[in-house]
């Protein structure tokens, strides 16, 4: 789920080389709102039929996992370099250095 326009995340995707990996990419294109606006998140869910409390947003920016969270979802944030979590932000379920860490806590909770 992208603040992108749907052309320019499956480009990114493309370039990267993974975009066989992923089923779908959903762009807040379709509610005209960028996150953390909620309506980015509910439409998320919406998409993905699957209730808010069921999903994990797993992200680098502290706005983005205090979004989802006050959208109802659960977040993991991974504290890449210049990364951190405030005072003010919501706390993840998951927090880790890196993307590999934070997947290893997914995989054992």
């Amino acid at each position: 789920m992208t603040n992108s326009p749907p052309a320019a995340v499956d480009a990114q995707l493309a370039f990267a080389g993974i975009a066989d990996l992923f089923e779908m990419s959903l762009s807040v294109d379709a509610v005209s709102k960028f996150k953390p606006h909620p309506a980015a998140y509910d439409m998320g869910a919406r998409r993905l039929e699957v209730a808010p409390g069921e999903l994990m947003l797993v992200a680098a920016h502290n706005w983005d996992t205090s979004g989802a969270i006050a959208a109802g979802w659960q977040a993991a944030f991974v504290a890449l370099p210049g990364m951190v979590q405030g005072p003010l932000d919501a706390t993840p379920q998951i927090a880790g250095s890196d993307m590999a860490d934070v997947v290893g806590q997914i995989l054992t909770r």
